[in-house]
């Protein structure tokens, strides 16, 4: 056997095997998060929501990032009110929704006031309390800090109408002199930078994750997008994984292309690319990985120039990802790569060549939006990694450059359609650019690649949490020991 497979045998084999005992964040961690929440309130009310019961019996209850981050609390139907005075935690309390007795036969007992008063060092009472408690807090002169209570921070907006909002609104027009701010700013810029602990579990998550993607290389060759997922998704779960850390992503050829398919439903066929974004949540803390892999077990040769650029585009966004170093830099420099490979190609004009996109942008604000390069490398390069799988980071703040304890990915692609094309304004540019490009979009028409993985800056500087092998030769290297398909 290879040296090299037998390699990737042995970590698979490692990862395979549950571990004794793995870092839990302490109830002593909750304490400095608020007591850090107190010290950049100053004198104020913090009144924060958890999510509801499920309406739905498609799974357990997850809580609300935000509220497990301060409360380590992961009941349904709770609430938080932290009194903050001259920069302290005058009191913490949580209040609870008590579950009817024969609706717990179901689903289980919630924990008592006494029980949650001693495991998580906060007092509780009922939450039928909450409503004068926070009338009589109303009129003390202190403003609220609100954190809302919204399941995911990208559909903030959209998820307007949840119940703490609704509580918020009423406070405030029954009481018209109180002042209303938002707590997020704050507690984001707390969840930014990732204790040991934090990191501990986001690194279980990315080898759990990464196990699930060494497990498709050794399957047989599928035949449909959901067998990949079902691999992928068995082996998290058999590793201890608590659930997808969002939806799996499993698009085969065509569907490759569209940045979020999660039907995973269609035929994987030889010659097709495979893009397989998916990754574990582990004891909260989410992963986020993406490989892209040949049906067939070895890259065409227009595959390999495409997966080759994004490849090298991540390298790139690497090598600039250093503590004190700018997020900028690694974005410019992975576009620049990806920029000029699509130039020689022949997918765009050039480098600086723009074109007027089918979306609302405005060029002169944001001129790189506008460069043709950017209609097939559509997103980012990367995100923050934590309680949610796009959590914040120090990077997107301030002087925005990386610091210890800050959790990311890396995740450049390319994607070739000529669905794309047919998308474009009529316009004279678009003519122009469409004339130039479409040959090349017909020969690597179908083509999607993406490579993400997930790091974290340390001491040591950057470390890469996710393992899975990458590199092509790697890659067909593993596939061609793949057992038959029976």
């Amino acid at each position: 056997m290879p040296r090299q497979i037998r390699s990737f045998l042995i970590t698979f084999c490692v990862l395979a095997t549950p571990s004794v005992s793995r870092a839990q964040i302490s109830t002593t961690e909750f304490a400095a998060r608020r007591d850090s929440l107190a010290t950049h309130v100053g004198n104020g009310v913090v009144i924060a929501f958890g999510g509801r019961t499920p309406v739905t019996d498609f799974g357990p209850f997850y809580q609300v990032p935000g509220f497990h981050y301060l409360t380590d609390f992961d009941e349904p139907d709770a609430a938080f009110v932290m009194v903050v005075r001259d920069g302290r935690t005058s009191s913490a309390t949580l209040f609870l929704t008590p579950i009817d007795p024969r609706t717990a036969f179901y689903y289980g007992r919630r924990p008592d006031s006494a029980s949650v008063t001693r495991t998580l060092g906060v007092s509780a009472r009922s939450f039928s309390a909450l409503a004068g408690i926070t009338d009589s807090l109303a009129t003390s002169g202190m403003p609220v800090y609100a954190l809302a209570d919204f399941a995911d921070a990208d559909f903030a907006r959209q998820d307007s109408l949840t119940r703490g909002r609704m509580f918020i609104r009423t406070l405030a027009a029954n009481h018209p002199g109180l002042v209303v701010k938002d707590a997020h700013p704050i507690v984001d810029a707390l969840r930014a930078r990732k204790s040991p602990a934090e990191i501990a579990l986001l690194k279980r998550a990315a080898e759990i994750s990464s196990a699930g993607h060494v497990a498709v290389l050794h399957m047989p060759e599928p035949r449909h997008e959901y067998e990949l997922k079902a691999a992928l998704e068995n082996t998290f779960t058999s590793l201890g994984g608590s659930r997808p850390a969002y939806g799996s992503i499993v698009g085969a050829g065509r569907n490759g292309t569209q940045l979020h398919y999660m039907l995973d439903t269609a035929s994987a066929r030889p010659g097709d690319l495979v893009v397989m974004d998916a990754a574990t949540e582990y004891q909260g803390y989410a992963a986020d990985v993406t490989r892209t892999i040949p049906v067939s077990g070895k890259f065409t040769a227009d595959q390999r120039v495409i997966y080759q650029l994004v490849r090298d585009a991540q390298a790139a966004a690497e090598r600039n990802s250093k503590p004190g170093m700018s997020a900028a830099a690694a974005t410019d420099s992975s576009v620049a790569i990806r920029a000029a490979g699509l130039a020689k190609l022949g997918l765009i004009e050039s480098v600086d060549a723009t074109f007027d996109p089918p979306w609302k942008v405005d060029c002169a604000a944001v001129p790189a939006q506008c460069k043709q390069s950017m209609l097939w490398m559509i997103h980012g390069i990367g995100h923050g990694l934590g309680l949610a799988v796009h959590d914040p980071a120090q990077y997107y703040t301030g002087d925005k450059k990386f610091m210890k304890g800050d959790a990311f990915t890396i995740e450049p692609g390319i994607y070739i359609s000529t669905a794309a094309l047919d998308v474009l304004p009529d316009t004279p540019r678009n003519r122009a650019f469409i004339a130039h490009v479409r040959t090349a979009t017909e020969r690597y028409n179908n083509t999607g690649v993406r490579i993400e993985d997930d790091y974290v800056i340390t001491d040591r500087g950057l470390e890469r949490m996710s393992s899975a092998p990458r590199e092509i030769s790697e890659i067909e290297s593993i596939m061609k020991t793949r057992p038959a398909r029976r």
